[in-house]
Formats: structure tokens, sequence, C-alpha cells
């Protein structure tokens, strides 16, 4: 007897499981191409988590505990693309579709609780860096396995994790490590080797 196959995993956005996930990220792309137009990501849970990305969601306050990143589009448009590149390589590496970056997407897009993580890490770092240390920034952050950007990203939400405190405690040191840190390929533990001192497997994507 043939056995019925089971039913695919319904995915929105980048990775995003709208029935499986407890915990999950929006990024808020305003119409246009203003380089000082801002972007948002802000970080949902429960009640939050119904239709994320698919029904209107109130601006929120730039005090509001949700947010999590406020990042001007010249910054976004530089930084985006890789992230997008990344975050596609493991959603394939876990069977998951993958989605194309969109200058405008037309509507705010989800985005995996682990990914998301890890995209306001690397937001973070260069929310007020020059914009010459992004590709400097890049290159550090993507030289981290994504357990370490998941581990600064509890240390950072712990006390500077709203979109406002810039600059100071966590987010100033994130800056420091990432974006002004010069990047020298071939220094230190390579990633793979990082992961096995943490014991886990890159293409984890815990929801």
């Amino acid at each position: 007897m043939r056995r019925a196959s089971s039913p695919a995993r319904k995915v929105v956005g980048l990775g995003f499981l709208p029935e499986e996930a407890r915990h999950g990220f929006l990024i808020t792309i305003p119409k246009g191409s203003g380089g000082n137009d801002m972007i948002c990501i802000t970080e949902h849970r429960g009640s939050d988590l119904d239709h994320l990305g698919i029904r209107a969601i109130p601006m929120v306050s730039p005090s509001d505990p949700s947010l999590r990143v406020i990042i001007d589009r010249n910054r976004w448009l530089t930084l985006g693309p890789a992230f997008w590149e990344e975050a596609n390589r493991r959603l394939r590496a876990n069977g998951l579709p993958t989605a194309k970056f969109q200058k405008n997407p037309g509507k705010p897009v989800p985005v995996h609780p682990s990914l998301g993580k890890e995209l306001c890490i690397l937001c973070w770092a260069v929310e007020e860096a020059s914009s010459d240390d992004i590709p400097n920034a890049l290159r550090n952050w993507e030289a981290l396995a994504p357990e370490e950007r998941w581990w600064l990203f509890t240390m950072t939400i712990a006390t500077t994790g709203q979109a406002l405190q810039k600059g100071i405690g966590w987010r100033k040191a994130l800056r420091a490590a990432l974006a002004d840190n010069p990047f020298v390929k071939g220094e230190g533990l390579s990633p793979k080797a990082r992961r096995e001192l943490l014991g886990h497997s890159q293409l984890t994507l815990p929801l």
C-alpha cells in the first residue's frame, strides 16, 4: 500500500512557519526609495503571531518594547542582500523554501525567529556605523557561527534590546566587535571549530 506523503510545511516570508512558530520577527519596509526612510524590525510572540505579515499591524511607537531595530534604507540595502543570501542557504539546508530579497516587498516580511535574532545582531552593529564599515561588519558577522549570533542576541536583549537603546552597553560592544574590529581572513578559530566547542549544528533552526 502506498504511503501518503506528509503535507508540506507552510512557510511565509523568510522561513516563518505560521502553524508551528511560537515566536517570530517582522521586517517593515516603507514604500519608496528615500535613503533616509526607516526600516523597522519588530519581535512578536503569542497572539501577535496570528497572520503575521498578512494582517495589518499598527505602527508602533519608537519606544515600543517590541521594536528591536530602526535602520535607514541606505544601510538596509547594503546589508539586506547579504543577510538574505545567508538565510536562504540555511533554509535550503533545512529543506525549507527560500525567498527572494526585494527592495520594496509591498507588505511586511515575517522572519523565522532564529534568523530574526541574527538579523538584529547585524543591524545593531551597523545602525550608527559609517557606511564604509558595513562590509567589514558583514565579514565579521558571517564569520560567526549561528549559535554565537543567538548568544549575542540573548545578551543584548537582556539590557539594550529596544530600538532606541543605541550606542550603550552590548549595542556599543557589537559595533566595536563587528563594525570597528578589522576582519583578517584566516585568523582565529573557524566557525566550524567554534560550533564544535558549542556542541550544536549550524543547520539547526529552532523555533
